[in-house]
């Protein structure tokens, strides 16, 4: 495993246990270090229990450990929850005020310090959280110094004496330390001080449609897509954007499309089921459509605030009838901006919805992110005819005329000659209603044509390590970075493992699939639900046989390395047998 270290600090929510999170990462990733940030929270806006884990590392990381080096605890409930995750001897910083005690059988340091007390002393009891950063730097052998800075910086605006009391808050955490002995008890190891990106996944995804000109925005706000709306909010007024606040999201993305622009929405499973019915119109009418689905746990409102990959089929199949549409799943921050921009590319042109297949821990958790892909993004908007064109016509424009590839070049309204109707009852090639047996099987025919290219579309899997692999471990999503993280520590054991990371879900990329797989002696799909969704997929695409193994993660919580360590050297145990 990658050398990290883990700190929590724990409370009810409403505390400002993730603000203080965000401080101690971000100060943490100006020093160099790589940070992944993640969260344990209730569906209620305050009150219930919630915690926020930042890992630091020195390589890049994105995805848990299984124990943290030091645990603040605002709440005894925190401790209750928590102290079974520290490692034996830790410390575990307490408020005094608290009169903590550790549960039986907690091998914790326990450490009582007097956050409210000193909080109260300095005449501003909401710095509490800060004296626990202060704290904590010391712990960790960090300057001081960088701490004081970042918080100039953010309560500047605020004036001198909030940001009077801050600095204030950290000293006299960092003393507490200094005076009990405790200072650099798990020293890091020297980073070279550089400012990453620290963003989620939501930031990137809105980033990368903003670059890829996307201009409309509809949603109705849902946990954990709401972000994406509240960027573009933030960002669109620089560009000429807009976002609207809707329940019939859909229908404003289709309207928006059709009349040329780009346009999107971000929902979560609730939301996207009752997306269904439109993102068939979308397929029928053969408008470009982008939906993010970021998912959670499910079915109805399931746990809202914790992840799951449980709309994988919802995504390729939900709906009625048998309308076309991509589904695509970023795993990282990059990835996200990537697909944010590639996914109106596709829309365009092959003129249907696609899905950009989110999750919650993707979404919100924090990652160090090196720089975004900016460059070498081209817009292409596709087969839309130009005037010239149609001034040439000396019939009628045909909107879906039937194409050896499946694609019907088409015309924006306000184009002169140009054919504007588009109705989800089924038509002919001039957009009128049609109902004749040949037309229908001809219409059909030609819009399942268009997406076939797509089998075999480049990037459509990422491979590690496939060479002289006897297990290939297949997955999506957020999974990566447990997967990768995982193959890497197998690697140095000696155990011959690669990874395929499947970023186009449908159309299913059987071609490259089948390829990449070919070699290995078995191959373990990783994913976070209960039923193994991408595996049936692939069962679909007959790709599976008698190699292939299921782990399934779907309790809520982070898939963590260690498990998938676990569930290789399990799987290898079986083969021997």
């Amino acid at each position: 495993m990658p050398e990290s270290l883990a700190w929590m600090i724990g409370g009810d929510q409403g505390e400002g246990i993730d603000a203080t999170g965000d401080v101690f990462g971000r100060v943490l990733s100006r020093l160099g270090y790589y940070i992944y940030g993640y969260r344990h929270f209730s569906s209620r806006i305050k009150g219930g229990h919630t915690n926020f884990t930042v890992r630091i590392a020195r390589e890049r990381i994105l995805a848990p450990q299984d124990e943290v080096e030091v645990l603040v605890a605002l709440t005894q409930e925190t401790i209750d929850r928590n102290c079974a995750l520290l490692r034996d001897g830790a410390p575990l910083l307490a408020d005094s005020q608290l009169k903590p005690t550790l549960p039986e059988g907690c091998q914790a340091q326990l450490v009582e310090i007097p956050l409210t007390q000193v909080a109260r002393e300095i005449g501003a009891p909401v710095v509490r959280n800060m004296v626990a950063v202060g704290a904590s730097a010391a712990l960790f052998g960090l300057p001081i110094d960088a701490f004081e800075t970042y918080v100039r910086e953010k309560f500047e605006r605020k004036g001198a004496e909030v940001v009077a009391q801050n600095i204030a808050a950290l000293g006299r955490g960092h003393a507490f330390i200094e005076e009990a002995g405790l200072v650099a008890r798990f020293a890091l190891p020297d980073a070279v001080p550089r400012e990453r990106y620290l963003m989620t996944g939501n930031d990137s995804l809105s980033l990368g449609a903003l670059a890829a000109g996307c201009r409309i925005m509809a949603a109705y706000p849902i946990t954990p897509a709401t972000d994406i709306m509240e960027n573009l909010a933030s960002l669109f007024p620089r560009f000429g954007g807009a976002v609207c606040q809707m329940e019939a999201a859909i229908t404003l993305v289709i309207g928006a499309n059709y009349a040329g622009a780009r346009a999107m929405t971000a929902t979560s499973g609730p939301g996207f089921s009752l997306m269904q019915e439109g993102i068939g119109l979308a397929s029928m009418t053969e408008i470009p459509a982008v939906v993010i689905d970021t998912q959670r746990v499910g079915p109805s409102t399931g746990m809202p605030t914790k992840n799951e990959q449980s709309d994988l089929m919802a995504a390729v199949f939900g709906g009625h009838g048998e309308g076309q549409r991509i589904v695509i799943a970023p795993g990282t921050a990059v990835q996200a901006f990537d697909d944010g921009f590639e996914a109106f590319n596709l829309a365009d042109r092959y003129q249907c919805p696609v899905i950009v297949l989110s999750d919650l821990a993707l979404a919100q958790w924090l990652q160090s992110v090196e720089d975004l892909p900016l460059k070498g993004h081209l817009i292409d908007r596709g087969a839309i005819v130009d005037q010239a064109e149609l001034d040439r016509l000396t019939g009628e424009f045909e909107r879906y005329r039937v194409t050896e590839d499946g694609v019907s070049p088409r015309a924006l309204p306000g184009m002169q000659k140009g054919q504007f109707l588009a109705t989800g009852v089924e038509h002919a090639a001039s957009g009128k209603v049609s109902e004749t047996p040949q037309n229908r099987v001809a219409q059909m025919e030609k819009r399942s044509r268009k997406l076939e290219p797509l089998r075999a579309r480049p990037g459509a899997i990422e491979a590690r390590h496939l060479d002289g692999a006897d297990i290939v471990i297949a997955c999506f999503g957020s999974v990566i970075g447990a997967v990768d993280e995982a193959v890497d520590a197998l690697r140095r054991e000696g155990v011959r493992v690669g990874r395929v990371q499947v970023r186009q879900l449908w159309p299913m990329p059987d071609v490259p699939l089948a390829a990449a797989l070919a070699g290995a002696r078995a191959v373990l799909v990783v994913e976070q639900n209960a039923t193994g969704e991408m595996r049936q997929l692939m069962r679909i695409a007959s790709l599976e046989d008698g190699r292939y193994h299921s782990l399934l993660h779907f309790d809520g919580t982070l898939l963590s390395p260690q498990r998938v360590i676990e569930a290789v050297h399990e799987l290898r145990v079986e083969e021997e047998v």
